[in-house]
């Protein structure tokens, strides 16, 4: 368990909250690259950090973040027309490029000199994976943009969604690295099979083990840690164990064991203290990856089904997210569709911030008693001033140790090994 105290610490993020003043030191995923697809497209809102923005693409297809009040009068650029090179407020006409530099003021003489003076709030970004990536931080600070793990090259095939949840960020997070539940609460989707390992259709990810409680190692890294769930394979389990070994880089990237297809991968973004957006990706270095129509079919997170235009879920705690009773009697375990929807179900019923101080945690909660630990004693470092974790290592240094899932020989030591 966590104090009160810890607690704040660990999850709040807008303002001057020390956590939030960290991840600004990070290139952050703003939004998809296909929420602004075209040059000129309608702008969206994005929220990150506690802070409202509106993103858009210009004429030369250059993504901008900016805030979303313009500097004028404080009306939403959201509304605003995105046309010949910049976003231009409804209000008085004042028009601003993707760096924030305002271009044209109808509403003022051009002898004023006013508009050459106005410079809007707004962050550089980048793109790879499918994602805009934006730096919030001091300028001085930047780190150099490196393609994220899952998008090594622009050639690879990147299956991925986003899906807001009502909850901190840091319950996402911990969902993702939270090997143990995933016996439980995804069963019916990870079904325990005869299989020499993580074994992907389009309806299952299935396991070689029907060990609901696994045992637990960890360690440390520079960019955060990485740990091993140690289960009992269905066949030969006197002389073999079969392993998922997890790797989580901060602030909140999470490289899930894979399946014989592709490569998982999840983020969990704050939006603000009391939301986050969950990325979830399939990728594949070698194959052509996983369609994205399949791979959101399979997760539960396709547009007018599962999610709305704004990936808010349809199925949600006013509805009890869409749980099918009858279905749970049949055989389902949780009656939820989707294995990220089930998660987001536990998540959001802790509450908006779960109270950490009144938990009772098991052998089973190491990697999550590991994530808290790490990530505190970097934010109180970042305080002392540090650099956080993570931060200026090149991406090669941790991808070679991954995450990987295999049934070994007990002998086997997975700090080491390398499939």
């Amino acid at each position: 368990m966590l104090t009160r105290e810890e607690n704040e610490l660990l999850c709040r993020v807008e303002g001057d909250a020390p956590m939030g003043q960290m991840m600004r030191r990070y290139w952050l995923p703003a939004c998809l690259a296909e929420e602004i697809a075209a040059p000129d497209c309608d702008p969206v809102r994005v929220r990150l950090l506690g802070e409202n923005l509106v993103a858009f693409r210009d004429s030369e297809g250059r993504a901008g973040l900016m805030a979303e009040q313009c500097p004028h009068r404080k009306a939403s650029l959201f509304y605003g027309r995105n046309e010949e090179g910049g976003l231009r407020c409804l209000y008085h006409g004042w028009k601003f490029a993707v760096d924030g530099q305002c271009v044209d003021m109808s509403s003022e003489p051009p002898e004023s000199g006013l508009c050459a003076k106005v410079k809007h709030k707004a962050y550089p970004t980048r793109e790879a994976g499918g994602v805009v990536w934006a730096y919030m931080g001091p300028a001085a600070e930047t780190p150099e943009f490196e393609r994220p793990i899952f998008a090594p090259s622009e050639n690879t095939r990147v299956a991925i969604f986003k899906i807001v949840s009502q909850c901190n960020w840091a319950q996402g997070l911990e969902g993702g690295i939270d090997s143990a539940h995933s016996s439980s609460l995804h069963s019916t989707d990870m079904p325990a099979a005869r299989v020499p390992g993580s074994t992907a259709t389009g309806t299952a990810w299935a396991r070689p083990t029907t060990d609901k409680s696994p045992r637990l190692e960890a360690e440390e890294t520079n960019y955060g840690f990485r740990y091993a769930a140690i289960r009992r394979p269905i066949q030969n389990s006197a002389t073999h164990d079969y392993l998922r070994v997890t790797t989580f880089v901060a602030p909140f990237h999470i490289m899930i064991p894979p399946n014989n297809v592709y490569n998982v991968y999840q983020m969990s973004v704050p939006i603000d203290d009391d939301a986050n957006v969950i990325y979830l990706c399939a990728w594949s270095d070698t194959t052509a990856g996983v369609d994205v129509e399949a791979w959101r079919k399979f997760t539960g997170t396709q547009f007018g089904v599962d999610l709305d235009k704004t990936y808010r879920k349809l199925n949600n705690r006013e509805n009890d997210f869409g749980q099918d009773r009858k279905a749970m009697r049949l055989g389902d375990f949780t009656g939820i569709r989707g294995f990220p929807n089930q998660d987001i179900a536990m998540q959001e019923s802790m509450g908006a911030v779960a109270d950490r101080t009144s938990e009772r945690l098991g052998a089973s909660d190491l990697a999550i008693v590991q994530f808290r630990r790490t990530m505190l004693q970097a934010v109180r470092d970042f305080q002392a001033g540090k650099k956080p974790p993570g931060v200026g290592i090149r991406a090669a240094d941790y991808k070679s140790y991954g995450s990987w899932e295999r049934v070994v020989p007990k002998s086997t030591d997975w700090r080491a090994f390398k499939p």
